[in-house]
């Protein structure tokens, strides 16, 4: 069963037929990626489109961002399609239907921005569902291969910035540092004080700056959104 429409304050999100839908995730990425100076942005899996969208409402007052959502999956492809059009920035977006391994190959064009919500799951958690298992299994992207068609894509002063558990996210600031990518600014997201960090919100550069951490709660007390998740997405939220 498709998931429904997700509705944020000022564009819709549809989900029909994508391989992965609308998660609190993608909404961190979207909202904490630095996309300040940025004219060449690429979103790659964009899935429904919803961070390309969101990086696109924070930076519609850079009158030259163009932003590419590259997706593999035909259907997510079409979904993101609908989604950009109908939103207020469609002229600034477009999808890109090939596998980020083949673009990186073929591509001329270097990147100000690059963002990715990318697969994590190991085979040995496979959902039983064919369209979210493409998106979320590492098999049909690995961590290297993000990372090299990163180092491949990203101009000199660009940034590359993407959200994983943990474990991946260290694993990846050892080879980003091998490939001459350096973290340069770590979020640790929680759901809740006194939880074990769930996520690395991760930013990487060519040039190894000194590192800024920080730490998110989503939510305060029981089901309450914390101060700092609140004010991150408030831009976003109908409910903000």
């Amino acid at each position: 069963m498709a998931s429904p429409p997700f509705r944020f304050k000022r564009f819709l999100v549809n989900q029909e037929g994508v391989a992965h839908p609308v998660g609190t995730d993608s909404v961190l990425l979207g909202a904490w990626a630095d996309v300040d100076g940025a004219s060449r942005v690429l979103d790659i899996g964009t899935g429904t489109g919803i961070v390309a969208l969101m990086l696109a409402q924070r930076a519609e007052h850079t009158p030259e961002i163009q932003i590419g959502g590259l997706e593999l999956h035909q259907d997510s492809c079409k979904c993101a399609q609908r989604n950009f059009a109908a939103s207020p920035w469609a002229g600034r977006l477009s999808v890109i239907g090939q596998s980020i391994q083949s673009f990186a190959q073929n591509g001329g064009l270097e990147y100000d921005l690059i963002v990715s919500n990318p697969p994590f799951f190991s085979e040995t958690t496979v959902s039983p569902d064919q369209n979210r298992r493409l998106g979320r299994i590492a098999k049909s992207l690995t961590l290297r291969e993000l990372l090299d068609a990163a180092a491949r894509l990203l101009a000199p002063g660009g940034r590359f910035c993407l959200i994983l558990p943990p474990a991946e996210g260290r694993r990846l600031c050892e080879w980003g540092a091998q490939q001459g990518l350096y973290f340069t600014r770590e979020t640790q997201v929680y759901t809740r004080k006194g939880k074990s960090c769930e996520r690395l919100l991760l930013q990487f550069e060519r040039n190894p700056y000194p590192i800024k951490r920080s730490m998110l709660h989503i939510y305060e007390k029981g089901e309450a959104w914390s101060d700092e998740f609140r004010d991150l997405t408030k831009d976003f939220y109908l409910h903000f």
